[in-house]
């Protein structure tokens, strides 16, 4: 199974921009089901991304904020880090992810900037066990190449 980390290109203007502050800003991430269809082109804030999990199964609404976060330079290869991230269904529950969506948390979905998006490539579940995203360890959650 693939998986593909991707940006808006709203996200990356944001960042261009200095509206975003990997290290200091709260940045979230929110797990979506398979209905979701991301839209790199038009998708900006958080208001505009559907088909978010609902609070149950070990999912709370909104997401989680990404902790231990850092930007990595090599070569030409700009690495936005962070902790891994955790979510834990009781027993007999199950989670069944498909997206994670990264933004910026304003506290308002309609000022909330979406930076990028994980692809897991299908539906991934956990039944009454962790299910955990660990970023790359050399691509962090998000990156960039100067070409």
């Amino acid at each position: 199974m693939a998986v593909t980390a991707k940006w808006y290109a709203n996200g990356v203007k944001h960042v261009a921009s200095h509206d975003i502050d990997w290290v200091n800003d709260t940045i979230k991430v929110s797990a979506h089901s398979s209905s979701y269809t991301p839209n790199q082109s038009t998708d900006e804030f958080f208001s505009t991304v559907t088909n978010e999990l609902s609070t149950a199964n070990g999912y709370t609404s909104g997401g989680q904020a990404l902790g231990t976060k850092s930007i990595a330079l090599s070569g030409l290869v700009t690495a936005l880090k962070a902790a891994a991230t955790t979510w834990t269904p009781s027993a007999g529950q199950t989670l069944t992810i498909r997206y994670l969506v990264i933004r910026k948390d304003t506290g308002s979905a309609a000022t909330s900037p979406v930076l990028g998006y994980v692809d897991l490539g299908a539906d991934t579940s956990a039944t009454g066990a962790n299910w955990t995203a660990t970023w790359d360890s050399t691509d962090g959650v998000l990156k960039q190449t100067a070409l």
